[in-house]
């Protein structure tokens, strides 16, 4: 009978606890994903059954700009994280600022198609249940955009006066997972809504 020889040298790295930011983003993005699914589970309930109009098909258009604008930012929040681990502060702020403008384009769209909504087709959260559904999705959506925007933006200007350096960079990267969170709602939301909605 051969036995099998076990190497057991085998040398170990210490574990590590792993960064406190990270599993608190973490643990926020599956907080949220909770509530974002009671809203979508509800829209999704709701859908068809609003007893007057008027109907997602006669007043919604799919935001294309808006979302290529949204979905590009993942890239660019990623390339500006990217640049900050590479010691590049030129890519760092360059890249952030560019996120800024892209997710401040995608709320702007939101906010003129909401104007459009209410003041051309007198649609608001109060005309129907497919309003109030509607409202309180993409608007949840929207603040989580806002808020998104705001740290980004703190971390800009902090990152021009040279106050971001890569011994910042857990922190900015589980920001930008809090972003990248953002983003993949919308493709929910995009799909729920604008697609399946209509």
């Amino acid at each position: 009978m051969t036995t099998i020889p076990f190497n057991f040298d085998i040398k170990d790295d210490p574990w590590e606890l792993p960064y406190r930011g990270t599993v608190g983003m973490w643990s926020l993005i599956v907080a949220e994903s909770a509530m974002f699914l009671i809203f979508v589970v509800a829209y999704i309930y709701y859908m068809g059954k609003s007893l007057s109009g008027p109907t997602p098909r006669e007043i919604l258009k799919v935001p294309i700009f808006g979302t290529i604008c949204l979905l590009s930012s993942s890239i660019t929040v990623h390339l500006s994280v990217d640049g900050l681990k590479k010691k590049s502060q030129l890519s760092f702020i360059g890249w952030l600022g560019g996120t800024i403008v892209l997710g401040m384009i995608f709320l702007l769209g939101t906010a003129k198609e909401w104007l459009d909504l209410i003041y051309k087709h007198h649609f608001t959260i109060h005309t129907s249940l497919f309003g109030t559904t509607f409202y309180s999705l993409v608007g949840l959506h929207a603040t989580h955009v806002l808020i998104g925007l705001l740290m980004l933006s703190v971390v800009l200007i902090l990152g021009l006066f040279g106050w971001v350096g890569e011994d910042q960079f857990d922190h900015i990267h589980t920001l930008s997972m809090y972003w990248h969170f953002v983003d993949a709602v919308w493709v929910v939301v995009l799909t729920v809504v604008y697609i399946v909605g209509r």
